[in-house]
């Protein structure tokens, strides 16, 4: 008895100290953030001294997880107006009240989507929008009207001929044309600026054919989770789309086959931005599973199975050789050799509907030699006799 009631009276200071040890922790990450700035350092201060009380967590919170390029050149005019814009469309529609907070410093605080020129938007997309949403009755209801108005709302449409793929909102706006990412920043940013949680997703390469691809992502209170859409809705509304086909076909254990989606917080790897690869200060989370379960392809009737052998001279020749999905090995060994059975093949369990990789060393020259192959969607099996 005596030990619970000093348990008991004890919790409360050790639940201080965890928290006073949190708090330290992330004090020392804003003050290593505020470090990084230098002479830029004055300008982010400001703006958390000048931001109101009740706001003052949130300045920090999109400081604290800067890239290094807006340490250094932010304003605090700048940063003081987002997060007053975003608190007021959290104050102006119901669904953004019940938004938790973490999700709002997330998903709708930040002024940026991946690494494009840093605009200031969010004033004019609200007033944009919140026309859209004001008579909305859920959070639903308020993305679909967005979505469906952004068209004509900016007047901006895909094109292959637009300047850069990463373009910022009036980058874009001020062509007409925009990329699939450009797209996707401006669907990104009218939902942030009437307080819907929302963020970028992509692919730096499909499995299924050549390219890359970028959506948005949003997320709903109704069932505290995320969902696709695009710039041009799909009229069955969100998730659904091309895009769920090829992006339920995903690798989650290549780096260049996985779906990614866009954080500002700081996550264990980062979005691939195959326009300039170099670039890794955007955190991203990896989804790959959560759309191959959307899609249903995971399962016995999607396997395909590769059966590889090397003809020269109407002989089989034995060849090392390896079975690969962009960064991905699926397996290594050796074709059959002229002696084998006709029967047997290099064999490796694929997936239909897929581009794979062979590489092999040409017996002759020497060289290494890649071939690209296309599983089919149809059938169980596929034979590849190298060298075709």
């Amino acid at each position: 008895m005596l030990m619970n009631r000093f348990l008991r009276a004890m919790l409360p200071v050790f639940l201080a100290s965890v928290s006073m040890s949190m708090t330290s922790a992330k004090d020392r990450a804003l003050e290593a953030a505020l470090e990084k700035a230098g002479g830029n350092r004055s300008q982010l201060e400001k703006a958390i001294k000048d931001t109101p009380a009740g706001q003052q967590k949130a300045m920090c919170f999109l400081i604290r997880y800067m890239p290094e390029r807006d340490l250094k050149s932010m304003k605090a005019d700048y940063l003081l107006k987002n997060v007053a814009w975003a608190y007021k469309a959290r104050e102006s529609f119901a669904w953004a009240k019940q938004v938790p907070e973490h999700v709002f410093f997330n998903d709708v605080l930040p002024y940026a989507s991946l690494n494009e020129r840093r605009d200031d938007w969010r004033e004019d997309f609200y007033n944009r929008f919140s026309k859209y949403v004001k008579d909305a009755k859920t959070q639903e209801e308020a993305l679909l009207a967005v979505n469906k108005h952004i068209v004509d709302e900016l007047k901006v449409k895909y094109s292959t001929k637009r300047k850069k793929a990463d373009q910022s909102p009036y980058e874009s706006m001020e062509q007409g044309l925009a990329s699939c990412t450009g797209l996707s920043i401006l669907l990104n940013n009218a939902f942030r600026a009437v307080g819907i949680p929302s963020r970028v997703a992509g692919t730096p390469a499909w499995t299924t054919k050549r390219g890359n691809h970028n959506w948005v992502e949003v997320w709903m209170t109704k069932d505290q989770g995320w969902h696709f859409t695009e710039y041009y809705l799909d009229s069955k509304g969100i998730d659904h789309g091309w895009l769920l086909a090829d992006a339920a076909r995903g690798n989650a254990k290549s780096f260049y086959h996985s779906i990614y989606a866009s954080s500002w917080k700081p996550t264990d790897q980062h979005f691939p931005l195959v326009w300039d690869m170099k670039i890794k200060y955007v955190p991203a989370v990896n989804v790959t599973e959560r759309y191959i379960t959307l899609g249903g392809v995971e399962n016995e009737e999607d396997a395909c199975e590769l059966r590889i052998h090397l003809m020269k001279d109407g002989k089989r020749i034995e060849v090392p050789l390896g079975v690969m999905q962009g960064d991905v090995l699926l397996g290594e060994g050796k074709s059959p050799k002229a002696t084998d059975d006709m029967n047997r093949y290099f064999t490796v369990k694929a997936r239909k509907g897929q581009l794979y990789q062979i590489v092999w060393k040409d017996p002759e020259t020497g060289k290494m030699i890649r071939q690209t192959v296309t599983t089919p969607k149809d059938k169980d099996w596929l034979v590849v006799e190298l060298g075709e």
